[in-house]
């Protein structure tokens, strides 16, 4: 199976970057993994709605640059369905045993996810209604993708 994550913006923060790497090497004995950061567009605090509109756009291009045909795509959106850790580890099987091998899951920048993505993906998924820095979600789901992985291998999570 190849899971990537798409996520807009560089990470900065160390911390961030090197619990993503830790999970990220963890995550090899078990499938190919790939980290993938798109730029974000760089605006003003206070756009108008329209303008909000432009930057999505402009960032959903650059995400769907790195989408291809036969990837099943999962979008984070807090109006996305709630999982549980079980039942991300229960999608994760059931796509890679009657779905597609190749997963991807997107995470937008500070202003979320364009229409073009919001259509392009198959499944909506949400950690909840509280609003996340998107780096940091980044860390949230390559580690649930970790725990998901060990479920469905019936192994011990390493903690």
């Amino acid at each position: 199976m190849f899971i990537q994550i798409i996520g807009v913006g560089k990470l900065k923060e160390k911390y961030l970057v090197s619990g993503i790497a830790e999970y990220a090497k963890r995550l090899t004995p078990y499938l190919k993994f790939q980290m993938i950061e798109v730029a974000d567009e760089k605006a003003p605090d206070n756009l108008s709605d329209a303008e909000v509109v432009q930057v999505k756009v402009r960032e959903g291009e650059r995400i769907l640059a790195h989408i291809k045909s036969e990837a099943h795509v999962i979008a984070l959106a807090i109006d996305g369905k709630l999982w549980s850790s079980e039942e991300l580890a229960a999608e994760i099987d059931r796509l890679g045993t009657y779905g597609t091998s190749h997963v991807v899951f997107v995470i937008g920048g500070s202003h979320g996810l364009s229409d073009d993505i919001m259509r392009r993906a198959q499944q909506r998924m949400s950690f909840g209604r509280m609003t996340l820095p998107h780096q940091l979600m980044r860390l949230v789901l390559v580690e649930q993708i970790y725990r998901a992985v060990k479920i469905n291998r019936g192994e011990p999570y390493h903690k």
